[in-house]
């Protein structure tokens, strides 16, 4: 195909390139349809294989359904929620940290137990573990774990 080269020849040359530039957007739009068809269909507990060929608004309309049966997830601070959802982020960053430190060397397994029972005890109690003389030292306890100031869910990953 030859592009015009002319000035006056814009108009010509927008003429000629829409269609390649729509051919383009259809086949972003089919991409992320598809994509979006594979991620909700199993997430519905849905076939795959039975589900070959759904029209696109088929596709929309079972995210958007998706989407409203699941949890609000925007909590404010003032939220009465916010705090067990910051918790939940907690302990679920504490059993990942669980299952992380045995496989890392670098701690001893002494010093890595003391770690997790420190961070379980602030899970239990909602802030700062009552500290003994063995444990630390009296004159600076270790400051609560905040909830997060800013709204939004908070993810510890």
């Amino acid at each position: 195909m030859k592009l015009p080269r002319g000035v006056g020849d814009a108009a010509e040359l927008r003429k000629s390139l829409k269609p390649l530039l729509e051919k383009r957007r259809r086949a972003r739009i089919n991409e992320s349809l598809s994509q979006l068809k594979g991620l909700v269909l199993p997430l519905l507990g849905a076939e795959t294989s039975r589900y070959s060929k759904l029209e696109k608004a088929d596709i929309l309309e079972m995210t958007v359904r998706f989407l409203q049966e699941q949890p609000a997830s925007v909590c404010s601070t003032e939220a009465p929620g916010s705090l067990d959802s910051y918790l939940e982020g907690y302990r679920a960053c504490l059993a990942r940290l669980a299952r992380v430190l045995p496989a890392c060397s670098v701690l001893e397994p002494a010093v890595r137990a003391r770690l997790l029972e420190h961070l379980r005890q602030r899970t239990v109690s909602g802030g700062p573990p009552s500290l003994t003389p063995a444990s630390a030292p009296a004159t600076a306890p270790s400051p609560p774990v905040p909830p997060p100031s800013s709204p939004g869910l908070w993810r510890p990953w």
